[in-house]
């Protein structure tokens, strides 16, 4: 079973034994049931079983069920919208609506959401590339939660007890040191070609920072996804393209001995953790959990593994949702 901030809808996969040996027709799992997933009494996933397989061989038979949360039918099926074009709401009304059409709930702790400005739906669109898109654009993650509803957030600040110590509850662990995705200088401009210099509107570069961590030259240019007057878009595209790099140089992944912290609640995505891994040079660091894997097998018993990196790699993109159709001549924070 996994769960992630940055993946939606969660997923299963359990083998099962039939009711009665070798009669298959008593097996009650159908694709297309409802269902739950449990850990004890902590509920994990709420959604569907999406495929049933039975099997054999030589030595015995088997049964898999696999399934996802009821997000699914956001991430699967088309949004449904009155008019198609959204306006003057923000990113909770409008995944309320759209998810409400395929009867999942939606919430979200953060206030004084900023207003969406119109934009049209496109047809075949999901309901989730659009809310993943104003998610985006209003500074939120958007992911599962175990009772099928959606949830809008940001990265949290809530941290699992007893954290992971090498020795004490971490049963193996590595970390992914990268370099080739960081730049030292990023540079936003306004569009792809050089047009607006030589009319005398000014600059086409609009922004830049610098990663000071990266010791040789390595640039990287990007094209504003809004036009001339987004300055502030683009300031906050450049320093988040830099950060979220950053926080990317380093993942680590544990695999620890249970599927709980040291207070017996469930390893859950976003939440912080503090993490000491001495044989890896990582010591006394407090990172968010991405993805939580719960695991369950003969042969490796009751484990979980995590994904773990620095808050800063979740931060949303900041984003325009209809650049070609914003009035540039208005900065976003007037409107």
């Amino acid at each position: 079973m996994t769960r992630g901030i940055e993946r939606c809808p969660s997923d299963f996969s359990i083998g099962l034994t039939e009711s009665f040996p070798g009669e298959l027709s008593e097996v009650v799992v159908q694709p297309g049931d409802e269902c739950q997933v449990q850990i004890g009494s902590d509920l994990v996933i709420t959604g569907y079983v999406d495929r049933y397989r039975p099997g054999f061989d030589a030595d015995g038979h088997a049964i898999r069920a696999t399934g996802r949360g009821k997000c699914q039918d956001l991430v699967d099926c088309a949004a449904v919208w009155p008019n198609g074009q959204i306006s003057g709401t923000s990113a909770l009304d409008v995944a309320s609506k759209l998810a409400a059409h395929y009867g999942i709930a939606v919430t979200c702790d953060v206030s004084d959401l900023i207003a969406i400005p119109q934009f049209n739906i496109f047809i075949g669109e999901t309901s989730f590339e659009i809310i993943e898109r104003i998610s985006r654009y209003s500074q939120l993650l958007v992911y599962d939660q175990p009772d099928g509803s959606l949830r809008l957030t940001q990265a949290g600040t809530v941290q699992a007890a007893g954290g992971l110590s090498q020795g004490v509850n971490v049963q193996s662990a590595y970390i992914d040191y990268a370099a080739e995705q960081r730049f030292s200088k990023y540079t936003v401009f306004t569009q792809s070609v050089l047009t607006f210099s030589d009319v005398g509107v000014g600059p086409n570069v609009i922004a830049t920072v610098e990663d000071v961590g990266v010791k040789r030259v390595r640039e990287h240019y990007i094209v504003a996804e809004a036009v001339q007057g987004y300055a502030d878009l683009a300031t906050r595209r450049a320093n988040w393209e830099m950060n979220r790099r950053i926080g990317r140089a380093a993942v680590v992944t544990v695999v620890t001995d249970s599927w709980r912290d040291a207070a017996g609640a469930l390893w859950t995505p976003n939440t912080l953790v503090a993490i000491s891994l001495p044989k890896l040079k990582l010591e006394n660091e407090v990172w968010l959990i991405g993805e939580v894997t719960y695991m369950r097998s003969e042969e490796e018993g009751t484990t979980a593994e995590l994904t773990i990196m620095r808050p800063s790699a979740y931060l949303p993109e900041p984003v325009a949702l209809q650049p070609m159709f914003v009035d540039a001549s208005v900065p976003p924070g007037a409107r």
